[in-house]
């Protein structure tokens, strides 16, 4: 099958002020005969169905939690960024731009991540008038702080809990939308299958998760807005209810799957405690912004971290990249601490830990507040007072975090943390106007691949999702419905819809009567397992055979000795979660089949036959600057179709932070 991403013609810096111009527009009284569905309520979702709802569309919005505000997009932590240049310090649009090109070790599309840069600042407008309570200087004007892959400070942040204000201004525009009616909310419904008509996405089922029944909805089109899959790992930053199943069954539906090996592993979370662990946590990659990451210079150490003197300490990062020191990209920070530990450099009881310390930001900023009153003969512990002061201002949400689930003071004592899974830069396919492969269905945020390429720098999460739902749908949805203006809304008594039903009946039935011995968490957990030991941070051809194997043999056993208790007809999450698990399974041997094809390193897919001399990731652009985008064809059975990446303005170069 041939596709098409639609990027328009002209300089790099124009495409999109050239595409709004020239985009097919809508009228307002069309507008309100046309339905659009959209399929999640976390930042994407909410701020599209928000502005699409303004804009006098009908539409219906779904999510599987009790409210809009459950959405993961709540869980972020440490930022958005935004090329303002608040701090003069040489930030632009292009730099923005450029970072994240490079930082997706040039593996993504250009002229997708310009628009994104372009689009930065208005976001930050658009949350600031929404009322978000971003950190202010002393001044008044907007802070900033520093993340990982950039030397500039762009991130804007509301102390440890971006992620929850920035969702709580699109939820509130969306409730005003709700309010006015032209927003129909569906909360507790999860999508079960796209319904096609003539080729065209044209509705969905969706199931009731409290009373269990299969409900038909139309729309003249579809947005799948329904976050990431690094749940497949099992243990991840993720919600425990994140999952790829709107994804995989738009999939299964014709939508071609984008870059699915490409993984992110974070490198500040707090390490796994034991085997019974169902989640991990993440620690803001804010931290880096003024804690040092170190493991002391002798194998094996006993001592407490506060008693290992200086000069016995390895700031490894520091060491080895010094232009960046603390502040390389996650890839890079997640493989040298993966490095570190496997050479015997470990902490904690499991030695799978490094430490990120705050001593010396507390110092710093002790000198600092008390310079300001004019007291430069402050003893050492009025000093540390006044850090631990601000440090508490900045952080203290994520300080006071860490202590209820380690039990450790980290102003005291340096936390530990570890790489965990956390984001995925693979999704659906998706062209310049957020559409899928199949006509009338887009994928924003998470749920597409577009933006990152492999590897996501921090605090570009929450702005692309806003970016796609304020500022880039509402032009190019419309460029497909106003030729859609003429088709009145088709009743669900349509076959396709029936005969969609019945396929999704059927499944879940055939789930049920199954009446096997082992609990759907096992099999989680088992597939969990094969992802991280053979697809996780480093992969290579042997493990990656093996997982391919391993994987189908562990979804025939699942559909044959899978055990789900309770009924069809009620309220049942074992019955969710299984067929969660079912399509974890099944995009997992895509995974790994992905990362076996994609013979090179690059960002987070660390193939280990190619690598630096010095270990790091080793790209091979020649034959391997494309997005690989699979096309479903049966069981087990997929086609590699590939996007071919031409870069006009950010030449690819051997990634350095040194």
């Amino acid at each position: 099958m041939s596709f098409d991403s639609k990027i328009p013609a002209g300089e790099m810096n124009e495409k999109w002020n050239d595409y709004k111009g020239h985009v097919k527009l809508v009228n307002p009284a069309n507008k309100r005969k046309l339905e659009v569905i959209v399929v999640g309520t976390g930042l994407a979702g909410a701020s599209a169905a928000a502005s699409l709802g303004e804009m006098g569309y009908k539409v219906k919005a779904f999510c599987f939690q009790d409210s809009p505000r459950r959405a993961h997009s709540i869980a972020a932590q440490g930022g958005i960024n935004a090329a303002k240049n608040y701090q003069n310090d040489g930030d632009s649009v292009f730099r923005l731009f450029y970072d994240t090109v490079k930082g997706g070790d040039y593996r993504a599309r250009e002229a997708n991540v310009h628009r994104l840069a372009e689009v930065s600042n208005a976001i930050i407008d658009q949350c600031v008038a929404q009322g978000v309570p971003f950190a202010r200087e002393y001044g008044g004007l907007l802070s900033n702080r520093s993340f990982g892959g950039t030397q500039v400070q762009r991130t804007f942040y509301a102390a440890g809990q971006t992620g929850q204000q920035l969702l709580l201004g699109a939820y509130s525009a969306l409730e005003r939308q709700i309010a006015l009616g032209t927003v129909e909310m569906y909360s507790r419904h999860e999508m079960l299958d796209v319904v096609m008509i003539d080729e065209k996405a044209r509705g969905i089922i969706a199931r009731n998760l409290v009373t269990g029944e299969l409900e038909k909805h139309f729309g003249h089109a579809v947005l799948l807005c329904t976050g990431g899959y690094g749940n497949v790992f099992y243990l991840s930053t993720n919600a425990m209810g994140s999952n790829v199943t709107a994804a995989w069954k738009a999939h299964k539906k014709g939508a071609f799957f984008g870059n699915p090996c490409f993984t992110q592993i974070h490198p500040t979370c707090i390490p796994v405690s034991g085997e019974y662990q169902s989640k991990l946590t993440l620690m803001s990659e804010s931290l880096r912004n003024d804690g040092r990451i170190w493991v002391p210079k002798q194998k094996d150490e006993k001592r407490k971290a506060v008693d290992i003197p200086e000069e016995e300490r390895d700031y490894y990062l520091e060491r080895r990249y010094p232009a960046f020191g603390n502040l390389v990209p996650r890839d890079v920070a997640s493989r040298a601490a993966k490095e570190r530990c496997d050479e015997g450099y470990g902490v904690g009881t499991t030695k799978l830990a490094v430490y990120l310390d705050f001593k010396d930001a507390i110092l710093r900023y002790g000198k600092i507040e008390l310079g300001k009153q004019g007291n430069t003969t402050a003893s050492q512990e009025e000093i540390i007072k006044a850090g631990k002061a601000v440090v508490e201002e900045k952080y203290g949400n994520l300080f006071e975090m860490y202590e209820k689930i380690t039990g450790e003071n980290p102003y005291e004592m340096p936390m530990r943390i570890f790489p965990a899974v956390h984001y995925t830069m693979g999704g659906l396919w998706v062209d310049y106007e957020l559409q899928t492969t199949v006509k009338g269905l887009y994928a924003l945020g998470e749920a597409n691949f577009s933006d990152h390429g492999a590897n996501r720098l921090g605090a570009s999460a929450l702005m692309q999702g806003l970016a796609d739902g304020y500022f880039v749908i509402p032009y190019t949805l419309g460029n497909y419905l106003a030729d859609e203006i003429r088709t009145p809304a088709i009743p669900t008594s349509h076959p396709a819809f029936a005969e969609t039903e019945k396929a999704v009946s059927d499944r879940i039935n055939t789930l049920m009567n199954i009446r096997g011995k082992q609990t759907v968490e096992s099999f989680h957990k088992r597939l969990g397992k094969i992802m991280w030991d053979k697809c996780g941070m480093a992969r290579n051809e042997k493990g990656l055979r093996e997982a391919i194997t391993e994987i189908q043999a562990l979804k025939k056993e699942f559909w044959s000795d899978v055990r789900i208790p309770g009924e069809i007809n009620n309220m049942n999450p074992e019955l969710d979660k299984a067929g969660r698990v079912a399509d974890f399974i099944e995009l997992g041997e895509l995974m790994c089949k992905d990362a076996l094809e994609r013979r090179e390193s690059c960002g987070g897919h660390f193939r280990e036959e190619s690598q630096t001399e010095d270990g790091e990731a080793k790209r091979d652009d020649e034959n391997f600057s494309f997005v690989s985008a699979w096309e479903y064809k049966g069981e087990s059975n997929w086609q590699l179709n590939k996007e071919p990446l031409e870069f006009e303005i950010v030449k690819p170069t051997q990634r350095s932070y040194k």
